[in-house]
């Protein structure tokens, strides 16, 4: 590299950083965490739902499931307003649900692994929807009431 390649590369910001960007990286760091949170959450709603009361053991999980998807594409798109990711999860959320009316051998087989289970589900119900609704709407009140939001 020689001086005017140094001189040019020189005045380039290794990190091109303001403190709006600083702060949506805040936001995804706690975005990310309230991933993890819920997931751990719908997991252990699966594997305790015989100590649950019945009605968190039968509708909690789904719930859970599209509060991490929302908190997911919160975590993507942290520039883009609350209604953003509210919609595309709800999106997201009845697209897999309308996958579960596919039947073909492959996707089944995929249903069948525990990953796939958790993520393609496994047969279509209309209460589903109902539960994903409910989750992706808690979501987004929680982060609507969030302490560290700062008006915007």
């Amino acid at each position: 590299m020689n001086k005017a390649e140094w001189k040019y590369y020189r005045t380039i910001p290794t990190c091109i950083c303001n403190e709006r960007s600083a702060c949506r990286w805040k936001e995804r760091v706690t975005y990310i965490v309230a991933v993890f949170v819920i997931m751990a959450l719908g997991l252990g709603s699966r594997v305790f739902a015989d100590v649950l009361p019945v009605f968190v053991a039968e509708h909690f999980g789904d719930a859970l499931w599209a509060c991490m998807i929302y908190f997911g594409f919160r975590t993507c798109f942290a520039h883009k307003k609350i209604s953003f990711a509210l919609w595309c999860s709800l999106a997201f959320c009845f697209a897999i649900e309308g996958s579960q009316l596919y039947q073909a051998g492959w996707i089944n087989y995929l249903r069948q692994t525990t990953i796939g289970a958790l993520v393609l589900g496994k047969g279509f119900l209309t209460a589903d929807l109902v539960r994903y609704t409910a989750g992706v709407a808690v979501a987004s009140l929680l982060d609507i009431a969030w302490p560290w939001r700062k008006p915007s």
